[in-house]
């Protein structure tokens, strides 16, 4: 196990992460915070992180030791890692909403949020950021407001199956046994299989960006991690990035 670092409360575990990767850390560093007062999704919005609820963790991983052939893989194969270890300690059968949700029941159980992290003297990426948050134990009454029909908790109970630290360790079991060398296609396939988009109506939208949102059919994630779709015109498009909303 490498060094992994608890704290009681953080502004960000993936802030604290990426101090750490800048003055250089060693590759597999996990931090672990029991709270966090300004979590971070994407598109900046915010990630609700309550006390003794949720798993707030962010793993440091250095491009030399963990490779893909591209940096937007890094979401997915995080996806199928923290997928695979909640059916490992569960009965729970997840599902993976593109590119970086996690759902049970209909509801978000589990938000991941990759980083890049490049040295000052050149453009090149040294280290990945791997912020994972779940949603363990949270009352759906707890929730804020706009959130109470979009997330929920991965256990019903405030004695769950299974402590934190155990799924914790999991996760960083999943991605230090990756290695160097990892099976793409197999890991694509199996993020794939979890999918419940595919072959259903979506709106596509771009927060923060002047892009008109448009309706379409998701039909694949390419081998980049990109999310094919047809729009109704019956043209084929390759999504980089961008917001899916859809019915579950």
């Amino acid at each position: 196990m490498k060094n992994v670092f608890f704290y009681d409360s953080l502004e960000s575990t993936n802030v604290t992460a990426k101090d750490m990767a800048n003055i250089g850390t060693e590759h597999g560093t996990v931090i672990i915070a029991n709270s966090q007062t300004a979590g971070r999704g994407r598109y900046g919005r915010s990630f609700y992180s309550p006390s003794g609820h949720g798993l707030y963790m962010s793993i440091i991983l250095h491009t030399t030791k963990f490779r893909l052939s591209t940096p937007a893989l890094l979401t997915l194969f995080s996806a199928v890692a923290v997928c695979r270890v909640i059916e490992n300690v569960s009965n729970i059968s997840p599902k993976t909403k593109w590119v970086n949700d996690i759902f049970v029941d209909g509801k978000k159980v589990c938000g991941i949020l990759t980083e890049a992290v490049s040295m000052l003297e050149s453009s090149d990426i040294h280290y990945m950021i791997v912020g994972i948050g779940i949603n363990l134990t949270t009352p759906d009454a707890n929730f804020p407001d706009e959130l109470k029909n979009i997330a929920g908790s991965l256990f019903k109970s405030n004695n769950p199956p299974v402590t934190r630290d155990k799924i914790a360790f999991e996760i960083i079991q999943q991605f230090l046994s990756a290695g160097e060398h990892i099976d793409e296609v197999k890991m694509l396939d199996e993020y794939k299989q979890k999918m419940f988009l595919l072959g259903k109506k979506i709106t596509v939208s771009f927060p923060g960006s002047h892009s008109d949102a448009f309706d379409a059919i998701a039909i694949d994630v390419d081998n980049t991690g990109r999310l094919v779709v047809q729009k109704e015109n019956g043209e084929i498009m390759s999504l980089h990035n961008g917001d899916i909303t859809t019915k579950y």
